[in-house]
């Protein structure tokens, strides 16, 4: 008698395991897909999507640094792409009001009042 209970019992266990992975899918659904947010938006939208936050004005973040190492640092660390990264970093150069990225010196090098060289002893 036991081993007739034994088999009725196995495909019920069989059909309940398969009942409970097929109602798992579907409860978990789909895969969600992995999204670029960012793609399709222009510099001034990247900047006011991410950067806005915690900075209110793109001027003076580039700080005199070249486009390629703006690039390098936003691509680690706050866009998903590169075109994102090389389109906000040249925006933040081309903004930069700091004036050390055209080329001029900053206000600390510059000598406020030059004084003429000392006389020479004799």
């Amino acid at each position: 008698m036991s081993l007739i209970m034994n088999f009725l019992n196995r495909p019920a266990l069989v059909l309940g395991g398969l009942g409970l992975m097929l109602g798992s899918g579907f409860l978990l659904g789909p895969s969600a897909l992995a999204q670029n947010i960012d793609e399709g938006k222009n510099a001034p939208q990247l900047f006011a999507g991410s950067c806005v936050t915690c900075h209110k004005s793109p001027n003076n973040l580039a700080r005199g640094r070249m486009t390629p190492t703006l690039l390098l640092f936003l691509q680690d660390h706050y866009t998903t792409s590169t075109s994102a990264a090389w389109a906000l970093s040249s925006y933040l150069a081309s903004v930069d009001t700091s004036g050390r990225s055209k080329g001029a010196k900053s206000s600390s090098t510059k000598k406020r009042n030059p004084r003429p060289p000392a006389a020479v002893p004799n």
